[in-house]
């Protein structure tokens, strides 16, 4: 029928004669350009024969040891790391951030000294601080006291401040400069100004200017804090961070006491970082509150959504726009959430599975302080005449700071892929021309010469099927064994 049909049109068409399968090898053994076959097909004598299939073998086989060497080289994901130097003509000024070691006016947590345990409290959000059981009953008297209690609103107006009797001298590029070009914001040191705030207007400086010049007078007098916490010295502490960044003190804020003139040079390093699996940053990752992506705006804002689900309100210290908590909530359900968060580990910091990765642009601000004392003998006589302050007040009290570029050049240092998927075929074309003198067109022939023995194989399987019942059934013109038996008995 139409099995018998397909059979016939198979073998007359499809499938060749063995003698065209056999000259089929043979043309493809010399006419292959994969170099030394054809000597192993076309050679009479044995021993030559042998000895190109060795020789072909021994490279197959290097080939294949190093193809699959450069695949696994290529997959551990490597990276280099180059370091490239650029010099401009005029480079940007970062942002800087500076707060007083002091944090409240001394008038105004006199008789309030469970001001600083207060603060800790509300500060432990961005860096948490051990609190002791023994202020606890004082703590809950206050919360129960003062229900409408605004620490916020409390350390903005009884923190360290910025005016003309704290900022003494402000220059900038030579151009004089005033505490209204500083934007204030809240750090774990309570009141802190920053220059340069969000890079507006945008800050250039070259050569010919000295950077940023400060007088600070920190007013020992007029300013406290627990010496319980450590800050037992009086000075300016400052950091300097991109100004599209928030400013972050733990274990970064450089220390200017008083009586001293510190000198800060900079430089700026740009790190970029390969995506995953080759580095640890996440190209895709945007944050709601911040127009650059940083691993610290990350972690605060992290913070912010777990706060917010687990307490209904947002510490104000913390980027967002939900209802802000206030003291009591701060005690019972946002100090106790920020324990939970680091315990149970929900916003981690680093690799690429972590809650916040590392940026793949990061701009970083290395430094080198060096100090001086302040004022000579004549000099301190020109401030006290300039200042109407004595000489003892200016060495307790006042704070030079010049901040400024080393040289017009920024660093950039790049992670980059130690192997690409082209310079890996670059690899792999280059070990088959050199062993096996095979290229792309090699390969496209061993394919086709695989495929077609491939489908005669099939057709040949094929062809055999339908035969096989016919192997165990008997034949339609032969006797069975019964019918042999039935007629022997009739003779």
């Amino acid at each position: 029928g139409i099995l018998e049909k397909i059979r016939l049109y198979l073998i007359k068409k499809l499938l060749p004669h063995l003698e065209d399968r056999r000259k089929y090898h043979q043309e493809f053994a010399s006419s292959t350009s994969f170099h030394g076959v054809h000597n192993i097909f076309q050679t009479q004598s044995k021993t030559r024969r042998v000895l190109w299939l060795l020789v072909v073998t021994g490279c197959l086989g290097v080939v294949i040891w190093q193809i699959c060497s450069r695949f696994i080289y290529y997959f551990s994901w490597p990276t280099t790391t180059t370091v490239v130097v650029h010099y401009v003509e005029k480079v940007k000024f970062p942002a800087v951030t500076f707060c007083n070691l002091n944090r409240f006016q001394a008038h105004a947590v006199s008789n309030l000294k469970i001001i600083f345990l207060i603060w800790n409290i509300v500060s432990g959000v961005l860096q948490r601080f051990a609190m002791e059981d023994k202020y606890s009953k004082e703590l809950n008297d206050f919360l129960l006291g003062n229900q409408n209690f605004s620490i916020k609103e409390f350390t903005r107006k009884n923190g360290f401040y910025l005016n003309s009797s704290t900022l003494l001298e402000c220059e900038f590029f030579g151009k004089p400069c005033s505490p209204q070009d500083f934007e204030q914001v809240f750090t774990e040191y309570g009141n802190c100004f920053t220059f340069n705030h969000n890079d507006l207007p945008a800050r250039r400086v070259s050569l010919s200017g000295r950077g940023l010049h400060l007088l600070f007078d920190v007013q020992q007098e007029q300013f406290t804090d627990e010496p319980a916490l450590g800050y037992t010295d009086a000075g300016i502490t400052f950091v300097i961070h991109s100004p599209k960044d928030l400013p972050r003190f733990d274990g970064l804020g450089l220390l200017a006491p008083v009586g001293t003139h510190s000198q800060v040079a900079i430089r700026q390093l740009k790190s970029i970082i390969q995506e995953y699996p080759w580095g640890e940053c996440k190209p895709d990752i945007k944050l709601q509150y911040h127009k650059i992506y940083t691993t610290n705006g990350c972690l605060q804002e992290c913070k912010a959504r777990h706060i917010q689900d687990q307490c209904g309100c947002l510490p104000f210290i913390l980027p967002g726009n939900g209802t802000e908590c206030d003291l009591l909530k701060f005690y019972t359900c946002v100090y106790p959430a920020v324990y939970d968060i680091e315990i149970r580990g929900l916003c981690t910091v680093g690799t690429h599975n972590s809650t916040c990765p590392a940026p793949c642009e990061e701009t970083d601000y290395p430094t080198t302080v060096t100090y001086s004392s302040f004022g000579g003998e004549k000099a301190m006589k020109y401030f006290s005449a300039k200042l109407k302050k004595s000489p003892e007040y200016i060495r307790q009290n006042l704070v030079r700071i010049d901040i400024k570029y080393h040289d017009l050049s920024y660093k950039i240092t790049q992670q980059q892929k130690a192997l690409t998927i082209s310079e890996l075929l670059a690899d792999i074309g280059g070990q088959l021309g050199l062993f096996c003198g095979a290229s792309m067109i090699t390969i496209i022939e061993l394919l086709e010469y695989i495929f077609t023995n491939f489908c005669w194989m099939c057709i040949f399987l094929l062809l055999k099927a339908p035969e096989m019942p016919q192997w165990n059934n008997p034949s339609q013109n032969q006797p069975t064994h019964k019918e042999k038996k039935k007629g022997i008995q009739e003779c």
